[in-house]
């Protein structure tokens, strides 16, 4: 269906998926891939679950009182990606990604780990060239290295920040990191510590009129309501919150989304894939 690309999986569809793809507004693509992970893997396997997960949902959603039987966007499948090649994955991902925007449609792409976001970036900076990209994550990933390696889940907003302009990042919720990377953000970033809500309201003035791009690592999400990923860091927001949050995305001009960093295998309650699953079905209904 995508002209441009073939290498796409169909992995069932994410619910209220609609059948043509040139009549979307929105295109969903998962990307299988967790080659950079360093703790616990297994996020390849998040696109098909979440998927799944999203069955258990409704198709109403009370937080905005609307209905995703309303909307129009495609589910297009999850890319294959040659298994253990991070170079080339990430030219089948910008590939999609170019494909998706050049069609004059909403990416939303569906991890994996967090490396993805960064070719995705690439593509709709390009578009959009007073991008400014929303950063909600435990972790800074503004490491320029980790363990020699440029290309990784812990660097991929610094690569991010070679793709948009100085301070074009705004990163919420962060609690983790090296002192190499707090310098990086008091110079390059908006960073705010720990807190979610509140900064992020604070900063909408500075948001509006933006065309913005969106990446949320689930371990934004405290573990005991998202165990399910590769890095867990204890004293995150709550599921609760970051809903209210997602609320406020409909005050934003949305260029751009991904969910990353699920990781099914690390949650036998299936809890973190059916938060995932409705963060997406709000963010669908944001932007749809």
């Amino acid at each position: 269906m995508l002209q441009g690309f073939d290498k796409l999986i169909d992995q069932g569809k994410f619910i209220q998926s609609k059948a043509n793809y040139y009549e979307s507004k929105a295109v969903l693509v998962g990307v299988p891939m967790d080659f950079t992970v360093s703790f616990r893997p297994g996020t390849r396997m998040a696109p098909r679950k979440i998927r799944e997960a999203s069955y258990g949902l409704e198709e109403f959603s009370p937080y905005c009182n609307d209905s995703l039987a309303d909307k129009s966007y495609y589910d297009a499948g999850d890319l294959d990606i040659p298994f253990g090649n991070v170079k080339k994955s990430l030219e089948i991902i910008e590939q999609a990604a170019s494909v998706i925007l050049k069609d004059g449609k909403i990416p939303v792409f569906i991890g994996g780990e967090h490396l993805i976001t960064y070719p995705i970036v690439r593509q709709v900076a390009q578009k959009y060239p007073e991008l400014k990209v929303l950063h909600f994550d435990a972790h800074a990933d503004l490491r320029d290295t980790f363990f020699g390696e440029k290309l990784s889940h812990a660097t991929v907003m610094r690569r991010v920040c070679e793709c948009i302009r100085e301070k074009h990042l705004f990163q919420f919720g962060i609690r983790s990191g090296v002192k190499e990377e707090f310098d990086f953000a008091d110079q390059y970033t908006y960073m705010n510590l720990i807190d979610v809500k509140e900064p992020f309201l604070d900063s909408l003035k500075e948001l509006r009129g933006y065309p913005i791009y969106i990446t949320m690592d689930i371990d934004v999400v405290d573990p005991a309501f998202a165990p399910g990923t590769g890095t867990p860091e204890p004293g995150g927001c709550s599921s609760r919150e970051i809903l209210e949050v997602i609320s406020y995305f409909r005050e934003l001009n949305i260029v751009g989304f991904d969910l990353v960093e699920v990781s099914p295998i690390n949650d036998l309650s299936e809890r973190t894939s059916l938060l995932a699953a409705k963060i997406i079905r709000e963010v669908l209904l944001t932007i749809c």
